[in-house]
Order: C-alpha cells, then structure tokens, then sequence
C-alpha cells in the first residue's frame, strides 16, 4: 500500500483528495492544525501546527511516498492586509517541509498546491502555463514564490516536486468565495448584488476533478520542477453563473452588480489544459451539475430544505 501524505488534510481541497487517495487504495496520512474529530473519516490523522520538527519523526515512521501540499492561506483580501502572515504560511512553510523532505525522505513526490493568481490579468486567453507572471496580490506573489522554491529543490537537491495552478475551485464544503457568496447572500436576504460589472469570468473546477487530477500527478508526472494549469478549461461569466445558481437555488430574483472592481482580482481566466491533458486528465463534473450539488448542499446547510 502507497503512503500520501497531505498537509492541510482537513480544508476544502485536503479533504477531497484525501477522499479520492483512499478510494485509489492508498494509505493517507494527514496533518492540520484542527480537533481530530474534525479530519476526514479514514484518515491517519496527526495535529500539528506546521512547521514544527516533529514532521521529521512523522516523515521517518511513515515514509510517504507522495506529499501533497494543501495547507496555508487562500484568501487575496487577507493577504492584502496581512502580508507578512500570508508569506509565512506560504514561501516559507513550502521552503521548510521541502527541506525536511530533503533530510528526510529524499525520494517522496512534493505536489504544491499553487492558484491561477500568478497570472494576475492575463494578456491572452487561454493561458498557457508559459504566459507571463503578472500578480496583482500578495497572495498571488507568495504562490509564485513558493514555485520558485519548488523549482529550487528539485534543480539543486533533485527532490521530485511539481506544481499545480488551480483555478477557481469549487464544490459542496467551501464556505467561501464566489460560489457560496452567491448562495449564502440570496439564501438569507432574497436578494444578490455582487461586486463588479459581471463581465469578469473565471474557469471553474470541481474539487473532485482537483482531487482526481492530483491522483494523477502523483503517480504520472515526471515532478522535475514542472508546473499544471488544472481547470476545467472553460471561461464562465461571473453573471452567468449567479444565473444558474439562483435557478438551481429555485429563486427568481436578478443578479445585481455595483460595477466596483474587488482589490487583486483579476478580470477574466480561462485556462489552457493542454499539458495536464496530456497525462490522461479529462474534467468529469459539469459545470452544471457541480452548481446544482452545491445549491442542494447549500439550500440544506441553511436549513432551506
């Protein structure tokens, strides 16, 4: 049995790959800084606050094979405000677990969880993972950033490592973001006005077809520094999808926007996924059945159904 182990095990994108390893068959080690009854069912489940040296001793008894890096901070607005923090638990907690897994386990596959933010407003569409890196947050520097250090360890230390630029992921258990801003915003009030002009657009992915992407990597990719747009590789209008939510929500109001634009966010992603393709990768979730398990799973967390 393969050991994978996965930082961040109990975050959104933790939880669905760890779901997805533990149906492949593979032993899952996790780690958070959360209560131990709050980790996926079927997890090895160790609460640590990262960095810490016990990963070394953790590393030593278990031996992963692969580790999969989803702790750290997603939010641009915080970022914005708190840099220092964001830098911490991103570049930095990337370069130590790198570095203990240089000491320690040599041979184990690192796959950092990077975002589409490094591309800050791309000059085309779709965007090759060769296009420019332009940010427009710190967020979207820190990520960039931790690349580099991946690109580091596996040129000079010959850690096998790769990085994935996820889009705008999404999926039943997200508490944030846009997908459940419009749910949780028109589930209390009736109501939906949203920032910008809905013109902005993004390229949306199940956490599913994260989880079922990284289950791929880990096996498939050559992980000498090489980095993976993984999307859906298709543009969505952010009017477009409050309108399919609010019908698959079953209301009959209108999206309203107010035409200011959100500080770091980019205008509009759609991703070329060429390379990942290329490994057998295929999107299995529609669009349109991700948002309706997402309204459903939202319509009962708010005790609408």
């Amino acid at each position: 049995m393969k050991t994978v182990l996965i930082t961040g095990v109990a975050g959104f994108l933790g939880r669905y790959a760890a779901r997805e390893f533990l149906g492949d068959g593979w032993r899952v080690v996790g780690i958070d800084d959360v209560p131990p009854e709050n980790a996926p069912r079927g997890v090895e489940f160790q609460r640590m606050h990262l960095p810490t040296s016990e990963l070394a001793t953790l590393l030593s008894n278990t031996t992963p094979e692969v580790c999969i890096h989803a702790a750290g901070r997603a939010s641009v607005a915080f970022s914005l405000s708190e840099p220092a923090a964001d830098f911490r638990d991103g570049v930095a907690l990337t370069f130590e677990l790198l570095d203990t897994l240089r000491r320690h386990a040599p041979h184990c596959r690192f796959i950092l969880l990077s975002s589409a933010a490094v591309y800050g407003n791309p000059v085309t569409l779709p965007i090759l993972e060769t296009h420019a890196t332009l940010p427009l947050s710190p967020y979207g520097w820190h990520k960039r950033q931790s690349e580099l250090v991946v690109e580091e360890f596996t040129r000079i230390y010959a850690q096998p490592a790769l990085a994935v630029r996820i889009f705008s992921a999404y999926g039943p258990g997200l508490r944030r973001q846009v997908v459940w801003d419009i749910c949780e915003r028109t589930l209390a009030t009736g109501r939906l006005t949203l920032r910008g002009t809905g013109e902005e657009s993004r390229d949306f992915i199940h956490g599913a077809d994260v989880a079922r992407a990284l289950a791929l990597l880990a096996v498939h990719a050559p992980a000498d520094g090489e980095i993976y747009n993984l999307a859906a590789g298709r543009e969505t209008t952010i009017r477009e999808l409050a309108t399919s939510l609010l019908f698959h929500l079953g209301s009959t109001c209108q999206p309203e926007f107010d035409g200011h634009a959100t500080p770091g966010d980019p205008r509009n992603w759609r991703a070329d996924i060429t390379r990942l393709s290329g490994l057998g990768y295929v999107p299995a979730t529609t669009l349109e059945e991700g948002l309706r398990s997402v309204a459903l799973w939202c319509l009962a967390e708010m005790g609408k159904r």
